[in-house]
């Protein structure tokens, strides 16, 4: 489908491929990952020619008449409605449908519907509608004006778009930047269902276990591809990295070997010869280099001056929203003790931000209370980053601001630096920053604050995977509240030990994990779902699936514990996760030998080999099904063990 061949490119004087290949097969699934930075948007411009290698010796070649796809941009403002925006990225069924309209030659007009039969023309609108809805649309949308909608709900439907259209190879760049958790989780399973060839970009950890076939690394300029997910890769690299470091010292080993028999016997006449040989055979050698690991800059948040007593923040009977009638979310009460964790799921568009704007006193309540003790501080990284920094000024002038007048310049410096920020970087002005660096710059002032309240609304959109893995440490070790909105199912669930769900108008404690929450979205029948909502005052059920602490164990404890159970019984997920992938590939191909079966006139050998291919089907199928039981349990019993 792709073949990468001795790439070469470079951006000015910067190196961002040397020599790198890489080939990709018709239908795999292809996880791209790698640094911010690293190139890996620049691979996907070069693959669709939007920039031009220069390297005579490169070629990147697309497979013979294969179609490409991608997001190029927002759907423009229009008069046009969002779903005739989609059908229209079907350009062979939008050419075939204008030409039915004019042609008169009945020859052409019988082709013209031979052929919208044969790509199923006819059912392009249903299946238009659920990919859209399937973005987070709903139905009264679709016949919506493209110009009614925001950017970040045109940038859905361009997405929308190019999964419509179905393209040979499909490239997608952080997709899941525009959608929410439901979203993205409607992607993943879109993805793992495509028929077609998937290369995707994306620093979404648990996205990229569960829906590629393989992963491709961008590391040290060159390409590396992998069968698997992301974690399957960290375990070959690991397992790489350990041998070159075995290899390596052992020729210094040897090395050290030839070169003391050399200082020993090179000036005996009748050792010259041999010490000689020597000389030449360390010549020979070929230096074994380890790769050096980039490090990531950790997160830090300070712990808090003062120990509060709960409840920390309440909001009693509010209505929240904007102005004096725009009115989003009614009669909320929810409280926040000092060491909670909270992940606040719901469909873009329900109130998330309007509600986390609310209690950081972004936005002033239209009725009801905020009760809240003055000591309290709030540190607030807000979705729309620019909203808190300032154009013009330079990271240094960001961080002398937040400290006191008589810090002294060293001091501003060395703070910086511990943000990510080297000695030439503190003078960029913040306009020039890539995401990943406002994200580090927003962090760290807001931990300069010493907030006992984190609210984060989208904090890892820009983050690639090793900083996202830095920020889960860091909350885990802070010592105050947590509040997070957040696509990144992996995140919420290594930190988030309570959900808040955000639906129709009201804001309260949703009873159940992201597991639940997750299966509850991806339902078919999406909105007439009704959720275990509940709120603050109410009792969980004793067969809930929350893992609360009991009665007198320390909530920071219990999260700690259940953080560690969770990462400890990963192994089983993903066993669980492969002997399913084996349960379905050996169920599919025992149902094309049974179809073989039903083939007239087979030979007795045909026969005999097809039986015999069954049988080892049927046993491998049992063999994934006790080890998928198996895995299953066992995760299950380290997970609830530690609550």
């Amino acid at each position: 489908m792709l073949t990468i061949s001795n790439l070469d490119f470079r951006v000015e004087a910067r190196p961002l491929f040397e020599g790198a290949s890489a080939t990709i097969s018709k239908g795999w699934k292809v996880g791209l990952v790698g640094r911010n930075g690293t190139g890996k948007s620049t691979l996907l411009r070069l693959i669709r020619e939007d920039v031009e290698n220069p390297s005579a010796d490169s070629s990147i070649r697309l497979g013979t008449g294969a179609r490409l796809g991608w997001v190029a941009q927002e759907v423009a403002p229009s008069d046009e409605t969002i779903l005739d925006i989609v059908l229209a990225c079907d350009e062979e069924r939008a050419a075939l449908m204008a030409e039915a309209d004019t042609a008169t030659d009945p020859n052409r007009i019988a082709d013209i519907h031979t052929r919208l039969i044969d790509i199923d023309a006819w059912s392009a609108e249903a299946r238009a509608a659920e990919v859209l809805m399937g973005l987070g649309f709903k139905h009264d949308d679709l016949a919506r004006q493209t110009r009614e909608f925001s950017g970040g709900w045109r940038m859905r439907a361009a997405i929308a778009g190019v999964l419509f259209s179905q393209p040979d190879l499909l490239l997608l760049d952080e997709p899941t930047n525009y959608l929410d958790l439901e979203g993205a989780a409607w992607l993943e399973t879109y993805i793992k269902r495509y028929p077609h060839t998937v290369i995707i970009v994306s620093h979404d950890r648990e996205l990229l276990n569960r829906c590629v076939t393989h992963t491709m690394a961008l590391e040290h300029r060159q390409l590396s591809i992998c069968p698997g997910g992301y974690d399957d890769w960290l375990k070959l690299r690991a397992a790489k990295a350990a041998q070159l470091e075995s290899q390596r010292a052992k020729q210094e080993a040897d090395r050290a070997h030839l070169q003391a028999f050399v200082d020993r016997f090179r000036a005996k006449a009748s050792k010259a010869r041999q010490a000689q040989s020597r000389v030449k055979m360390l010549e020979r050698m070929q230096d074994i280099t380890v790769p050096i690991s980039e490090r990531t800059t950790p997160f830090s948040f300070a712990t808090p001056e003062g120990k509060l007593a709960p409840p920390m923040l309440e909001l009693q009977g509010a209505t929240l929203g904007y102005g004096d009638e725009a009115i989003i979310l009614d009669d909320v009460n929810l409280r926040l003790d000092p060491d909670d964790r909270i992940a606040i799921v719901g469909t873009n568009g329900q109130g998330k931000t309007t509600l986390v704007k609310s209690i950081a006193e972004r936005l002033p309540l239209m009725g009801g209370k905020r009760v809240v003790p003055k000591a309290v501080t709030i540190g607030y990284f807000s979705q729309d980053q620019m909203d808190e920094l300032t154009f013009g000024e330079t990271v240094l002038d960001h961080v002398r601001r937040a400290l006191p007048r008589d810090t002294s310049i060293a001091r501003q410096r060395a703070i910086a630096a511990g943000m990510g920020f080297s000695q030439e970087k503190v003078e960029t002005k913040v306009d020039k920053l890539s995401g990943g660096e406002k994200v580090r710059l927003l962090l760290g002032l807001m931990a300069i604050e010493q907030p006992h309240v984190l609210i984060l609304d989208e904090p890892t959109s820009h983050l690639d995977i090793d900083s996202r893995e830095a920020l889960i440490y860091a909350l885990n070790d802070f010592q105050g509240a947590v509040l997070l909105i957040t696509h990144d199912v992996y995140l919420a669930e290594a930190t988030a030990d309570q959900l808040w769900l955000v639906k129709d108008g009201k804001a309260t404690r949703y009873d159940g994990d992201l597991q639940d929450y997750r299966a509850l979205v991806l339902r078919a029948d999406r909105d007439e779902a009704e959720p275990r909502a509940k709120n603050n005052q109410s009792k969980i059920p004793a067969n809930s699936q929350t893992e609360t602490p009991a009665a007198g164990v320390n909530k920071a404890e219990h999260r700690r514990r259940t953080s560690e159970a969770r990462k400890a019984a990963l192994p089983y997920k993903h066993k669980a996760e492969q002997a399913e992938q084996r349960m379905t590939q050996a169920s599919k191909r025992i149902e094309d030998i049974d179809s073989d079966l039903a083939t007239p006139g087979l030979s007795s050998d045909t026969l005999q080999d097809l039986m015999r291919d069954r049988a080892a089907l049927v046993d491998d199928l049992e063999q994934a099904e006790i080890d998928w039981l198996e895995a299953t349990e066992a995760y299950e019993d380290m997970v609830s063990g530690a609550s």
